[in-house]
């Protein structure tokens, strides 16, 4: 194996967003508002600005120093360049060669001291716990929500193809 391992799997955490933001651009604002009915706390419209924003916050945690980190959510309207901006960004992070920036401590916002990969590991986990959340609260209102997971990824960047029967 001679690709990142990291990288596939953040390629795979944007290409995953990118298909929920735009699966539920087709939704109206009463289903983007309408509060869910199950498990799931605030709207479609809520979690998908807080995973886009918190996403924003892990990249501004890992590059911009403390003094200076500013939290300024997206506007619901840009939210598809803003994952796209912020995943980018981790997406660069991840391919970088590994270095001792894994063995520097971060100084969150709140108080805590962090070592770089617990970020990068919450980026993806956090973005995988809400895109399923979302995806619940679709299928709620009747609407088939995408599939996001690594087969489908797999075959949506040809690394998964059906071998034809003879």
């Amino acid at each position: 194996m001679t690709e990142n391992i990291l990288v596939k799997i953040f390629e795979h955490n944007n290409w995953a967003n990118q298909e929920m933001i735009q699966a539920c651009s087709a939704l109206s604002d009463e289903q983007l508002d309408g509060e869910p009915q199950g498990a799931t706390k605030g709207s479609i419209r809520l979690t998908l600005m807080h995973l886009v924003s918190s996403q924003q916050g892990y990249l501004s945690l890992l590059t911009v120093p403390i003094e200076t980190r500013r939290d300024v959510p997206p506007a619901f309207a840009e939210l598809e360049e803003s994952a796209r901006r912020s995943g980018e960004g981790l997406l660069a992070l991840a391919r970088e060669a590994p270095s001792q920036r894994l063995e520097v401590r971060l100084q969150t916002m709140d108080g805590y001291f962090v070592h770089p990969w617990v970020v990068m590991l919450q980026a993806i986990n956090h973005a995988t716990e809400h895109r399923e959340q979302i995806s619940s609260m679709l299928t709620a209102l009747g609407v088939t929500p995408p599939v996001l997971d690594g087969w489908a990824f797999g075959e949506a960047t040809q690394a998964l193809v059906l071998i034809p029967r003879k």
